[in-house]
């Protein structure tokens, strides 16, 4: 046993510390004080480093699920998630300024103000600015906040702990320290190697999206996990509840809704979830009209009314000359075929599992789901797309893995469009989840149980 861990470890280890030295190459790059890594040369070679490290990361997370477990396996996983983390935390963000309007968002709510009611720029909020924080705010002259409740009670909570981007840049680890606990978790309950949380932990998308930039969805990252373990042990009502928080960071996490319901709970879960959401909604009743902020307009401003903004319709306006009809009919085929698929997960009738099934299935729809609502609204903003590796350390699916690290291209824009560039992204991956489906339905041996690989 001594000599099988040892051999497992090794390339393990020497497929981390790579992880590491290619964080540690990429943070180099960039110029301190500059918005940007520096230059238009430096963001090439950086995306380069990132993409090196997505296929370190693949090579990785090929091994761990087709090696025995080991032992000591998991200390190396979690000792490189945290050696990857650390550099980034420690520098200044400069592939977002997200963090500062979060920030920002807690120093307002400190004060006494609604952050829904008030945009930056406003007199009321004049003496809050100042020389570190206010000046990197996006928007601060016509934008009042998007994020929703749930991120806004984090962004108090960290305000009154520490008004500073590390602060929050903590904050969002912690959440993603709490994602990779509860996933362990879910792997010992599913009797899955723990080794397995490499998926999420090592992914270089999340690290940089995190660690290095704050970004808020690592609040949602962190409920849904404890969401989803939470309905692997039956505990219905606060899996719901958790649920509703999560969905009140960014909204995506609605999709997977179906994916935790259970018959013999009845409407617990739904019903924890809804009355969470319009609990936490109330604390912000005072914006009246105002309650979803910038979220209307952040929709026309990203061009996803227009349609333009999205890969599929912004490809076939290469072709053709769309109409406003043409986002609409999109929009509306999107959302029946997702409330479809809701239905079908949700409501089929399957025979008794097992709880060590039940979670790997459970967690299998849920990275379905997400990656389906990720793909129909396809946003050009890389972070968006790391929530998919953390169901996926239960269900590893290829299509889903890739399309929850590819997007670190997505860092460049090189020719300012939205279909060429991001089919790098979108076209490999649905290339693999036909091949995922093709097996499934056609050649059943030759799919790899979810248990162990997975597919669709």
């Amino acid at each position: 046993m001594t000599t099988l861990s040892t051999a497992a470890g090794r390339p393990l280890a020497l497929l981390g510390g790579a992880l590491v030295a290619l964080t540690l190459a990429a943070l180099a790059l960039h110029v301190p004080g500059a918005d940007t890594v520096g230059s238009d040369t430096r963001k090439i070679v950086f995306v380069c480093l990132l993409m090196v490290a997505a296929s370190v990361y693949l090579a990785a997370v090929r091994f761990v699920l087709r090696r025995p477990a080991t032992p000591r396996a998991i200390w190396i996983v979690l000792a490189i998630a945290v050696a990857m983390r650390l550099p980034p935390l420690l520098a200044p963000p400069f592939l977002s300024s997200d963090v500062y309007r979060y920030v920002w968002d807690g120093r307002v709510q400190l004060a006494g103000f609604n952050p829904y009611r008030y945009i930056p720029a406003d007199p009321e909020l004049a003496a809050l600015r100042d020389e570190t924080i206010y000046p990197h705010i996006s928007r601060a002259e016509y934008a009042p906040t998007i994020y929703p409740p749930t991120a806004q009670i984090v962004f108090q909570a960290v305000a009154w702990l520490g008004q500073s981007v590390y602060a929050m840049k903590a904050a969002m680890v912690a959440f993603e320290a709490i994602a990779i606990g509860a996933v362990l978790a879910m792997l010992r309950l599913a009797r899955l190697p723990p080794e397995r949380a490499l998926i999420y932990a090592w992914n270089p998308l999340a690290v940089w999206a995190f660690a290095g930039n704050g970004h808020a969805d690592a609040i949602g990252i962190g409920l849904l996990a404890v969401a989803l373990l939470l309905r692997g042990l039956r505990r219905d009502t606060l899996a719901g509840a958790l649920l509703g928080m999560a969905i009140l960071v960014k909204f995506f996490p609605l999709v997977v809704a179906p994916a935790l319901w259970r018959r013999a709970a009845g409407w617990r879960a739904p019903l924890a979830c809804v009355a969470v959401i319009l609990g936490l909604y109330l604390c912000y009743l005072g914006a009246g009209s105002r309650l979803l902020g910038f979220l209307p307009g952040y929709a026309s401003e990203e061009n996803l009314v227009q349609g333009s903004g999205i890969w599929l319709l912004a490809g076939l306006g290469t072709i053709m000359s769309l109409t406003p009809l043409a986002a609409k009919l999109y929009i509306a085929a999107a959302a029946i075929s997702l409330a479809a698929l809701g239905a079908w997960i949700a409501f089929r009738s399957r025979p008794p599992t097992a709880p060590s099934q039940d979670i790997v299935r459970v967690c299998g729809e849920a990275a379905v789901l997400a990656a389906c609502i990720t793909a129909v609204i396809s946003p050009h903003y890389p972070w968006y797309f790391a929530w998919l590796a953390m169901p996926s350390c239960l269900c590893a699916r290829w299509s889903i893995i890739y399309l929850s690290v590819a997007p670190v291209l997505l860092y460049l824009d090189p020719w300012h469009e939205r279909f060429l560039w991001p089919s790098l992204v979108y076209v490999p991956a649905a290339l693999l989840a036909a091949r995922d489906l093709w097996r499934h339905l056609y050649h059943p041996a030759r799919a790899p149980d979810c248990l162990t690989e997975g597919s669709v």
